[in-house]
């Protein structure tokens, strides 16, 4: 097999969904899945519908574009940029959004083309990414109710992926408040709560927790089996989905202290230096172009990692005995690599369809 590659085991990722969808379905809440992950992947995609997911979210349209042949719902998870307000009416059902001037933009484009576009009204709660001030919401949601081609089904937020601001009973109730003041202050029906992403779900585990959501975006849980933000594995699901293998392409004796004047890596970083001795060091044919190596985590867990270049990985081999260059070494992992990874097109994918 063509070395570094990426395995993918569509088995476990369907099986993580239908689990997810299971739980979820328990508290009246409808899991759309996330593929940005999976760099919108359409065997991923198609795991993913088969384990129960209603519709598919995506924050890049050339990503919804390809995800379009599969016939499901679409969503843009992205504030939406308005140069791409005619791609977004043609191609997606829903699109998120926070400013006004974005949401006239595509009400224009709507009435051009003879349709009417879903949106969902975002809500900054605290993570300080995107969405409307709450005090601010009510103004909002009056004006979009006045345009002819928009129609206003909901309001969402998004929690954890920026600062690490966790759901919580008080930030839910504060986005329910404002869902209930504006169904009944302008009549409007605001069918989809959609309040949160994988961060969410371990709150769907307590049953004493009143979930106020009936949607969820649902992408790293479903594609790496882990919590967000600790990184843990979630009781439900699978950490077996997706296996990062490269070669080992020079395997040599060597100081750890450096020699000459040191300055910034290529990245602009300046690299601590520790003098262990003398150790048994590794290197692996893939580098910072194609994973981040923050988010890469040795199956072996006698390897670690001492850092990366741009195509270059530099591990620690002195606690394995049995190696030899060309031998492959196998890697999970994060959301950070499985973004670089699935993107890269220097990475092949092989995928299983079959439980190993």
């Amino acid at each position: 097999m063509l070395n570094p590659r990426i395995e993918i085991n569509l088995a476990k990722i369907e099986d993580n969904t239908k689990e997810i969808v299971e739980l979820a379905k328990n508290r009246g809440i409808d899991i759309w899945a996330v593929t940005k992950g999976a760099a919108a992947d359409l065997k991923v995609a198609k795991a993913m519908l088969s384990g129960g997911a209603v519709g598919l979210a995506d924050s890049r349209i050339r990503n919804l574009i390809k995800l379009k042949k599969l016939k499901y719902p679409l969503m843009l998870l992205r504030i939406p940029m308005l140069s791409e307000a005619n791609k977004i009416v043609e191609i997606v059902d829903i699109s998120l959004n926070s400013e006004l001037d974005t949401i006239n933009r595509l009400n224009q484009v709507a009435k051009r083309k003879g349709r009417v576009h879903k949106i969902i009204l975002m809500v900054d709660l605290g993570d300080r990414r995107e969405g409307v001030l709450p005090e601010n919401v009510f103004e909002i949601a009056k004006k979009t109710k006045e345009l002819s081609n928009i129609d206003l089904i909901g309001l969402g937020t998004n929690l954890a992926c920026f600062r690490g601001i966790l759901p919580s009973e008080d930030n839910m109730n504060q986005l329910m408040d404002l869902v209930n003041h504006i169904r009944e202050e302008l009549e409007l029906e605001l069918p989809l709560i959609s309040a949160g992403n994988s961060s969410s779900l371990p709150l769907l585990l307590d049953l004493e927790h009143s979930s106020v959501t009936n949607q969820l975006r649902v992408g790293e849980t479903i594609l790496l089996g882990r919590e967000v933000p600790s990184g843990e594995k979630f009781e439900l699901t699978s950490l077996d989905t997706f296996k990062l293998i490269t070669e080992l392409i020079e395997l040599k004796e060597k100081p750890t202290a450096s020699e000459g004047e040191q300055a910034n890596n290529a990245f602009g970083q300046k690299q601590e230096i520790l003098d262990k001795g003398i150790r048994k060091r590794g290197i692996l044919g893939i580098g910072r172009q194609d994973i981040d190596p923050n988010s890469l985590f040795p199956l072996n867990p006698k390897i670690s990692i001492e850092g990366a270049s741009s195509d270059h990985l530099i591990v620690d081999l002195s606690k394995v005995d049995d190696i030899k260059l060309g031998d492959e070494v196998e890697f999970r992992l994060g959301y950070g690599s499985l973004l670089h990874a699935m993107t890269s097109p220097y990475i092949d994918k092989v995928y299983y369809i079959e439980e190993e």
